[in-house]
Order: C-alpha cells, then sequence, then structure tokens
C-alpha cells in the first residue's frame, strides 16, 4: 500500500508543485500550532468556579430561609395554642354572662345589643386574619376584642341589677 502512495505522488507531483496554499490556510495553521486555541466556555475552570459558587450561595441561601421559616412556623403554632387557651377561657365568661343576661326578663337595651354585635363582627374578621396571617397584634386585638365584651356585658349585668334593686324598693314602699 505504502508502494502504491508513493507511485501516485511521484506520478502526479508536477501538478502539486506549482500551486501553494492560500495564506490565510497558514495563519491559521500557525495560530493553531503557535498561538492560543479557543477555549469553550464548558471547558473553562473559570465557569466551573462561577458555577460552584452560585451553587453554594444558593444552597447556603436555601439552607436558611428553611431553618428561619421552620422557626416562625413553630412560634406560629406556639402563639395559636397560647391564643386557644386564652380564647375558650374568655369565651366560657362571655357564654356564662350573656346566658345570666338572657335569663332576665327585663329589657336590654338596643344600643347594648348593637355592640355587642358589631364586636361579634369585629371578632369573626379578627378571627379569619389570625388563621390567614398569625400575628401577635391580631392576638393582642383578639384578646382586646373579647375584653371589652365582657366589659360590655359586664356593665348591663350591673345595670339589670340596679333596675332589680330599684323595683324591689318601689314595690316594697
Amino acid at each position: 500500500m505504502r508502494d502504491q502512495l508513493e507511485k501516485f505522488v511521484k506520478e502526479n507531483r508536477s501538478q502539486w508543485d506549482d500551486r501553494m496554499p492560500h495564506e490565510d490556510n497558514w495563519a491559521r495553521i500557525s495560530q493553531i500550532l503557535f498561538g492560543k486555541e479557543k477555549v469553550f466556555l464548558l471547558n473553562s475552570v473559570t465557569f466551573w468556579r462561577i458555577a460552584a459558587f452560585v451553587l453554594l450561595g444558593l444552597s447556603t441561601f436555601l439552607f436558611f430561609h428553611k431553618q428561619s421559616s421552620t422557626a416562625v412556623s413553630k412560634q406560629q403554632m406556639v402563639q395559636q395554642q397560647d391564643f386557644s387557651d386564652i380564647e375558650s377561657f374568655y369565651s366560657a365568661q362571655i357564654l356564662e354572662k350573656v346566658a345570666l343576661i338572657s335569663n332576665e326578663d327585663l329589657f336590654v337595651d338596643d344600643s347594648f345589643t348593637q355592640d355587642l354585635q358589631k364586636l361579634e363582627a369585629m371578632y369573626t374578621v379578627l378571627a379569619e386574619e389570625m388563621k390567614k396571617y398569625p400575628s401577635l397584634r391580631v392576638k393582642d386585638a383578639l384578646v382586646l376584642n373579647m375584653l371589652v365584651r365582657i366589659d360590655l356585658l359586664n356593665q348591663q349585668i350591673q345595670k339589670l341589677e340596679e333596675s332589680k334593686r330599684n323595683k324591689k324598693v318601689s314595690s316594697s314602699i
């Protein structure tokens, strides 16, 4: 096979001797042999360093974000439990006082009824807010609402007791 190649080159050498390759070809060949080669982006060490740095930063952010959200959710659960205890205590007092007032046969003031209904409506809105976005401010607002309702009920009970005393005094005279 080597003999055939040599024979072919010798027979056709005259056709190749007078031709010169284009100068751009030699420039490209010399650049490949002696100059810098083009570096592909995926083969670049700098690219992989940057990618590793970005991955490390993203992993760190996600780790700490998850830790903080877990801590926040635990804190919200504790707040929910604390509020449930407080709510059950004050709700029992409110129900007791409402039952006491409803057992009385005396006339109950319309402004009292309206005020109590407004407070109950506000409580419902705040309770929904507490379910969606539990926070200390909403919890405090709910507790304050219950305390105001208890105070309003206590005032009405005092008025009813005073009117009972006045009836007893007027009936004894």
